[in-house]
């Protein structure tokens, strides 16, 4: 039968059953600023009721940002939609360093849900902005599609548009600014500092440098690299390393972290060992953090322990090269 939203919103359904009458259901719900709770809604009714209230003791404890919508016009003109998060000790006229946050996939997208390293931070001092270019999903087959054969074009104009209009934002410090992304967004990192200077820090993690090797030693490589970037290492080399963001880390001058797992292999530890290297021997000005006994999943299912000391690592490089110390606008 035809498709309608019974429940929609400015949330994360993560979940949901039904019962019997096909009138009540029970769903698994997350907020931005909720990590996750359970709630009933009664279809007859329209009214949703929160149930359970998990972590409610932490989050009275804690200041959490509230993500706010913003429209700009992405690089081919048409209207996107992006969040900024002000930090937590936010001011009335000063100016804050701000992050770059990029999804990875590139078949994923961001949404009205719960992310505990945007919160963390903002609760350091710094502003969160995120948005979906070209090539995520919930915009349609010819939005996805669109970065096949063009990583590092389309979408990397999408991300700079985006950060062009995030910098008009009164409160942000356009010359105190962050990057970091993990998988896809791990490339789009490296990409990133290889094509511009305006980022004053970069945390890439677990990302791809050298689609040529990629292909080879990845468990999903030798087909992603095919049907993807649309090569293959012994008939479109140039191809693929005119898309790799190794062949130009001359031009990188970021200070960059590279976060990487040592089980790893979706993105094999040996693409940010290349980067690294490149980085290392080229005199620039790079660290590189290697997880023990983790994998893809560090960030999101990896041992408690290395998740907390993970964060620990993105804070203190940002902390390490963005300046906290606001000014009014007047100054």
């Amino acid at each position: 039968g035809p498709v309608k939203t019974v429940l929609g919103g400015e949330k994360h359904i993560y979940g949901f059953t039904v019962d019997n009458s096909g009138e009540t259901f029970a769903t698994a719900v997350s907020y931005p600023t909720l990590p996750g709770d359970i709630s009933v809604f009664h279809l007859g009714a329209g009214q949703e009721n929160l149930l359970t209230q998990t972590n409610q003791k932490l989050l009275d404890s804690v200041h959490l940002s509230q993500p706010e919508s913003v429209e700009y016009l992405s690089s081919d003109n048409q209207s996107r939609l992006g969040w900024i998060m002000k930090p937590a000790n936010y001011v009335e006229g000063r100016k804050y360093p701000a992050v770059l946050e990029i999804h990875g996939g590139p078949a994923s997208m961001y949404g009205w849900t719960f992310f505990f390293e945007f919160q963390l931070l903002c609760a350091e001092g710094y502003a969160v902005f995120y948005t979906n270019p070209r090539g995520g999903q919930g915009f349609g087959q010819e939005f996805l599609k669109a970065v096949i054969g063009d990583y590092g074009g389309m979408d990397y104009q999408d991300l700079m548009a985006w950060t062009d209009a995030v910098c008009r934002q009164e409160f942000v410090d356009q010359d105190n600014l962050g990057v970091t992304g993990g998988s896809y967004g791990g490339f789009m990192t490296n990409w990133i500092v290889g094509h511009t200077d305006r980022f004053k820090a970069a945390v890439t993690q677990r990302s791809i440098s050298n689609w040529l090797s990629f292909f080879g030693v990845s468990d999903i490589g030798y087909t992603f690299t095919e049907t993807q970037i649309c090569g293959l290492p012994w008939k479109d080399k140039d191809l693929l390393w005119e898309r790799s963001p190794l062949a130009y880390v001359e031009n990188v001058v970021t200070p960059v972290l590279i976060i990487h797992a040592e089980q790893d292999i979706r993105c094999p530890i040996e693409q940010g060992e290349q980067f690294y290297t490149a980085l290392k021997k080229l005199g620039k000005e790079v660290e590189m953090a290697r997880f023990p006994e983790s994998n893809h999943e560090l960030s999101r299912r990896g041992k408690p322990v290395l998740r907390v000391h993970r964060l620990k690592q993105i804070l203190r490089w940002f902390d390490a090269h963005l300046n906290k110390n606001t000014e009014t606008k007047e100054d």
